[in-house]
Formats: structure tokens, C-alpha cells, sequence
């Protein structure tokens, strides 16, 4: 291999290198712009990202405390409403209620007629409620409601 360098040889070697290396520069510098052009546009959608997440943060702080507002002013509603005369008689009754439905199904003899009574007494606190009682009431005037409440009861109980 014989191979003689010249300075045309020389010359081109120098000129491919210097070419290349152009090249190269150009190729980093449009991949540099083509990284910085991602970049950026990671960076706006972070931003974006980022405010959509601070207005519904800052949203849900807001309902939040709104919520917090509500729920204290129920509390003290709920103890004023509480605290109304009649209340612990309610309160009572109802727990007198549930110890009522416990003792029936440990007592099973007592249930049935216990059951049909308190049936016949929520049907009567029904109409009481709907004001059709009342009306009735008005209309016949309440001894014949008692008179015809009291049959009822003394037929049911003959039946029974």
C-alpha cells in the first residue's frame, strides 16, 4: 500500500473534516432547537397543569369551608332543636319504642297482640297526622268517633 500524502490529499482530508464537522454542527444545533422547542413545551403544559390544579385546590378550600360553615350551623340547630321543650319526652319515648321491639322478639307470646295494638295505634296516629281524623271530628263531633272507635275495638277484640 503505497500512499502518498500530498497537499491535495492533505487538503481534501482537511476539507472532509472541516465539512463534517459543519455538519455535525448543524445537526447539534437543530436537535438543541428541537429539545428546547420540547422543553417549552413541557413548561407550558406544567403551567397549565399547575393552574388548573391551584384554581381547583383553591375551589375545594372554598367549598370546604363553606361545608365546615353548614355543618357547625346544623349542630347548633340541632342542639337548639334539642333543647326544645318536649324533646327528652320524645327522646325517651322513641328509646322506650326500641326497648319495646327488643322485648317482643324475646317474648314471642306477648308479640302478636303487642303487634296488632301498636298497628291499630300508628293507623290512628296516621290520621291524626293527615288531619283526617280531625275533620271527622269536626264534621260528626268527637263522641261519635269514640263511640265508633270503641266498636271497632270491641269487634276486633270478639274476633280475635
Amino acid at each position: 500500500m503505497n500512499f502518498e500524502f500530498t497537499a491535495e490529499t492533505i487538503l481534501l482530508i482537511i476539507i472532509g473534516v472541516v465539512f463534517g464537522a459543519v455538519i455535525s454542527y448543524l445537526k447539534s444545533l437543530l436537535t438543541i432547537r428541537k429539545h428546547k422547542k420540547e422543553l417549552n413545551e413541557y413548561k407550558e403544559h406544567l403551567d397549565r397543569q399547575m393552574k388548573i390544579t391551584s384554581t381547583g385546590s383553591a375551589n375545594l378550600v372554598t367549598e370546604l369551608e363553606k361545608v365546615k360553615k353548614e355543618n357547625e350551623n346544623l349542630r347548633i340547630s340541632v342542639q337548639t332543636l334539642n333543647q326544645k321543650p318536649g324533646r327528652a319526652e320524645l327522646r325517651l319515648l322513641n328509646i322506650y319504642d326500641v326497648a319495646l321491639r327488643k322485648m317482643m322478639s324475646q317474648a314471642p307470646g306477648f308479640s302478636t297482640a303487642w303487634e296488632n295494638s301498636l298497628q291499630e295505634a300508628e293507623r290512628e296516629y296516621e290520621a291524626n297526622e293527615t288531619g283526617l281524623k280531625s275533620i271527622v271530628s269536626k264534621v260528626f263531633g268527637s263522641s261519635s268517633t269514640n263511640v265508633a272507635n270503641e266498636k271497632s275495638n270491641i269487634q276486633q277484640i270478639e274476633h280475635k
